[in-house]
């Protein structure tokens, strides 16, 4: 007798279909549903995957890994905290900057800004502005020509182009003969660029670092020190040794501080996303449910016949379970093999579905991203597969304890 008996038995109860084809087809409905969901959701996780990752990437396209700034003022001795940071080994760049909260104005249109005073050889060590710029260089930013790159949204709301005049007003004042007056200066726009997020493209313009030193009454100083490291995930603790090592009083930035809310918001999106989904792979096992009672009532003479000859309720109980289990892992392993083949080539089949019936799902003139990126994580897969297979086991317990409580002379009344 082949060993161990429930096994057998439960395997034999899997693809028997003499009997019962109603029976074997609501299990093959069974695997179907929990393929189908486990497909939905890794295919929907990679997707969001693959969202965050590009929106992270063009956020930290334009923003440092971490930043060092002075509490009481600017950083006199920048260059020699530069030669210092770019020692260590975990800094791949680092670069000067001036910040200025302000308002930029062009007629009658006036619109909140973030300047930046950047020197561009060194800028490049820790953002990729250069290659988001659409018009003009970020070479044009020479000291003393008062040249200013805008965000092509920014551009857009205050009509302005390259060749054309802005005004920027910042928060310091200025004594004259009539009162006290804000500081200003006019800039003429040299260049646009567009990161593809709000934040910048709206609100973020770039001038030269000795420009903005003048317009913040900096002298030789700066505003702070930008970095780039080599591990942006231990960016937190990477920041904090480097500002130890500088000794003096710094204020610690990282990216992860920065844009907290942001990322939370996204990990949570994903969470909440998963738990909905995760619903359809609830109902495709539950299914199990209802088909292993109706096998149980079907299989009713066997389980009796079974006892007197003297298999235990437990075995009993386990011939159920090995036959909710089997379906459960043969639509677990279909899901997981259909999801991340379909995960893997999600963007050819999106753009052969626009194909064929000649719709856009992402208009690229209405969204800066007009494909759907994809990013597939082991982890993801595995969390799926392994929820989707638990839940099929448990679905199995209540019908195979009703079959381990069959009582065979109740059973074989009849017969």
């Amino acid at each position: 007798m082949f060993h161990p008996l429930p096994l057998y038995i439960g395997l034999r109860y899997t693809r028997a279909k003499r009997r019962n084809h109603f029976i074997s087809f609501i299990s093959g409905t069974s695997m179907v549903g929990i393929a189908l969901g486990i497909v939905a959701l890794i295919v929907v996780l990679s997707v969001m995957n693959g969202f965050h990752k590009e929106i992270q990437q063009r956020i930290l396209s334009m923003a440092s890994h971490a930043t060092l700034t002075d509490p009481y003022g600017g950083i006199a001795n920048w260059p020699e905290v530069l030669e210092q940071v770019r020692a260590n080994p975990h800094v791949l760049g680092a670069a000067p900057f001036v910040e200025i909260q302000g308002m930029l104005a062009s007629g009658a249109q006036v619109s909140g800004a973030v300047v930046r005073g950047i020197e561009p050889v060194e800028e490049d060590e820790v953002a990729d502005l250069r290659q988001h710029m659409i018009n003009g260089s970020i070479d044009d930013l020479v000291d003393g020509d008062f040249n200013i790159i805008l965000g092509r949204d920014l551009a857009n709301y205050l009509g302005v182009g390259p060749g054309d005049k802005v005004t920027v007003v910042t928060p310091q004042v200025s004594s004259t003969p009539i009162g006290v007056m804000p500081r200003l200066k006019r800039f003429t726009v040299s260049g646009i660029f567009a990161v593809g997020m709000a934040d910048y493209d709206r609100s973020a313009a770039f001038i030269h670092l000795a420009d903005g030193a003048r317009l913040m009454s900096l002298g030789e100083s700066v505003g702070g020190v930008r970095l780039k490291l080599d591990d942006m995930w231990q960016a937190p603790r990477l920041a904090r040794e480097i500002a130890y090592e500088l000794g003096g009083v710094y204020r610690l930035v990282d990216w992860t501080q920065v844009h907290s809310n942001f990322f939370s918001a996204l990990a949570m999106e994903k969470r909440m996303m998963s738990i909905i989904l995760f619903l359809i792979v609830a109902v495709a096992a539950f299914n199990i449910v209802s088909t292993l009672v109706m096998v149980v009532t079907d299989k009713q003479s066997d389980i009796a016949v079974m006892r007197t000859l003297g298999i235990s309720p437990a075995r009993v109980m386990g011939i159920f379970m090995v036959q909710g289990t089997a379906i459960g892992l043969i639509g677990t392993v279909i899901g997981m093999v259909a999801g991340v083949l379909l995960a893997l080539n999600v963007e050819p089949v999106v753009a052969g579905i626009e194909s064929l019936f000649g719709v856009h799902f992402l208009d690229p003139d209405i969204y800066y991203i007009s494909a759907l990126p994809s990013d597939v994580h082991l982890v993801d897969v595995l969390r799926v597969g392994g929820g989707a297979f638990l839940m099929s086991v448990l679905a199995t317990l209540y019908p195979a304890w009703r079959a381990a409580k069959t009582q065979p002379a109740e059973a074989l009344r009849y017969e």
